[in-house]
């Protein structure tokens, strides 16, 4: 037996090593799969779809927001795997009563490394976590040098419409959004906040608009709704998987930043 602390500092107690987890997360479930635990996965959500052969290998217990109980009961686990903003707290007591329950709470890449290095310890699997941070460390060294020598842009990145939404401050796409020289326009409002696209021009007028390919399917008439306020601002659809999955999707997320920014210099 042996108490861990999740990444809310709720203590947890673990009576054997975890051998049937359960992931609520499609970026931590993709993460369990890179540290060589797939065998051990026995629950999904229908969200994640990466790797993309589990739909069909591995049960799907619901969603991130509302999940079957008596289905992740029926699964037997002894680790369930969540995170404070995908999922809601709501969930905690009921997982609870069936298995030690972890959260992480991940902001910036360093939780994602931090949260990477305690799966690694909680799960025995030290050696392919320590190995992923070097390779993600690496990656991101590689970026800084890159993104040096380019220009600062306004941005603003929509998650969803009508409501209008956007990432705000207080978020992991925010610190991507900064690790890219992404100045985002709506950074002085908190998390996930509703806008006025009608306003847009005066609350900072972007260069960019970044329309997130999750979680709502942006179509050209969004792009040019929005636009239509903005004075001559470049609209890309961009790939939410790397502005907000963490853990193991960093390492293709540079490589995408990269050719974005690329992108962009044929449009200034």
């Amino acid at each position: 037996m042996k108490i861990i602390k999740d990444q809310l500092g709720r203590e947890i107690t673990l009576k054997t090593q975890p051998k049937r987890i359960i992931s609520l997360v499609p970026s931590q479930t993709e993460l369990l799969c890179d540290l060589n635990l797939e065998n051990e996965l026995v629950g999904i959500t229908k969200f994640c779809v990466h790797p993309y052969h589990l739909k069909s290998t591995k049960t799907i217990v619901g969603g991130t927001k509302k999940v079957d109980f008596d289905k992740i009961k029926s699964l037997q686990p002894d680790f369930i795997l969540c995170n404070k903003e995908e999922n809601t707290y709501d969930l905690l007591p009921e997982l609870e009563k069936i298995a030690p329950t972890y959260f992480s709470d991940i902001n910036t890449i360093q939780d994602s490394i931090d949260f990477i290095l305690s799966l690694g310890t909680i799960l025995n699997r030290r050696m392919e976590s320590q190995n992923l941070i070097e390779k993600i460390n690496f990656k991101l060294s590689d970026f800084k040098e890159f993104i040096k020598t380019k220009p600062t842009r306004k941005v603003a990145y929509f998650i969803w419409a009508k409501p209008w939404m956007v990432a705000g401050n207080d978020t992991y796409i925010n610190q991507m959004l900064q690790l890219n020289k992404f100045e985002n326009i709506y950074q002085n409002m908190s998390r996930y906040p509703k806008v006025e696209i009608s306003k847009i021009r005066y609350e900072g007028d972007p260069d960019v608009i970044i329309l997130s390919s999750e979680p709502f399917p942006f179509k050209d008439e969004h792009a040019m709704e929005i636009a239509s306020y903005t004075n001559r601002s470049t609209t890309v659809f961009g790939d939410g998987e790397m502005f907000s999955w963490y853990g193991s999707r960093l390492l293709l997320a540079f490589d995408y930043f990269k050719a974005l920014h690329k992108k962009l210099e044929s449009h200034f």
